[in-house]
């Protein structure tokens, strides 16, 4: 097997970058080592069952989904080139499932860690900024393109993907800060934006970045802490406290439930945690 491993190499050499090439090489590499050790020595032999078992291999050896998942793409991308060269008459690849890497679960805060993050603020548009992400929920993108008329009585009318709109209730706490924020403000050049750099202009999606970055170093947080962290912790607290998955998912923005699925992730890996934490039998 290794002979037909080495002409494919060869042959997609003239097509693909050195680092794919040095990738389906070690991928292939250890496929046809399977091969050796299963007798396998003809194309034909090759079957979906034998396939099945090459998988179950590498799941044995405690591999990453993810590491998996591009063993198989090497290995159907193989299959095809015996099935073009006539090798094999049908690709014995083609129905092979390739494994769903983890979704990685989002970083988000504990209650106290917002309290931190938000007293960290330095100025009170900086604190109602902070306020308004965790109230509301909202993406940064969002948050910079309010304007003052788009927050009435502690909801925001909010422009989603697609400029797709929504309504967000921002809370007593948020609808405050922005209160006081406003009494503060100086003349803006323009006035419409809700909330401006020192220039009296609208305020940036890097500005944000800056100010969340400094408030997170301030109060001790995850140096990785940044404006869609407070949107993660928004959906996470609220499940914590028994809200409806298809109410967050509302007060999100998301088009599908399956985006929101992942805060249910969060939640009960944090009740784990507790239940390791506490229980006697853990």
């Amino acid at each position: 097997m290794k002979s037909l491993v080495d002409r494919y190499l060869k042959q997609l050499a003239g097509s693909s970058s050195p680092h794919t090439l040095r990738a389906y090489a070690m991928n292939l590499g250890l496929f046809a080592d399977y091969c050796a050790k299963e007798g396998v020595t003809k194309p034909t032999q090759i079957t979906h069952r034998f396939l099945r078992g090459f998988l179950v291999e590498l799941n044995g050896k405690g591999l990453a989904k993810s590491s998996v998942a591009r063993y198989v793409a090497a290995v159907r991308s193989f299959t095809r080139f015996l099935a073009r060269e006539g090798a094999i008459e049908a690709d014995p690849a083609r129905a092979l499932r390739s494994p769903s890497p983890r979704r990685p679960l989002p970083l988000h805060l504990g209650e106290d860690e917002v309290s931190r993050l938000i007293d960290a603020a330095a100025s009170e548009r900086d604190r109602a900024i902070l306020e308004t992400l965790y109230g509301g929920g909202l993406r940064v993108s969002e948050l910079v393109g309010l304007d003052r008329d788009d927050v009435r009585d502690g909801v925001a009318r909010v422009r989603g993907k697609g400029r797709k709109e929504r309504l967000a209730p921002l809370g007593r706490t948020a609808a405050a800060a922005i209160e006081s924020y406003l009494a503060a403000r100086p003349r803006a050049r323009d006035p419409r934006p809700l909330f401006l750099n020192a220039k009296g202009r609208r305020l940036t999606d890097r500005s944000v970045h800056r100010l969340l970055k400094a408030c997170a170093r301030k109060a001790g947080l995850d140096p990785r802490t940044k404006p869609h962290t407070l949107r993660h912790s928004f959906a996470t607290h609220l499940l914590d406290r028994g809200a409806d998955l298809r109410e967050v998912q509302e007060l999100l923005g998301h088009a599908s439930i399956a985006a929101t699925q992942i805060y249910t992730h969060v939640s009960m890996e944090r009740l784990k945690k507790v239940y390791e934490r506490a229980h006697p039998r853990a």
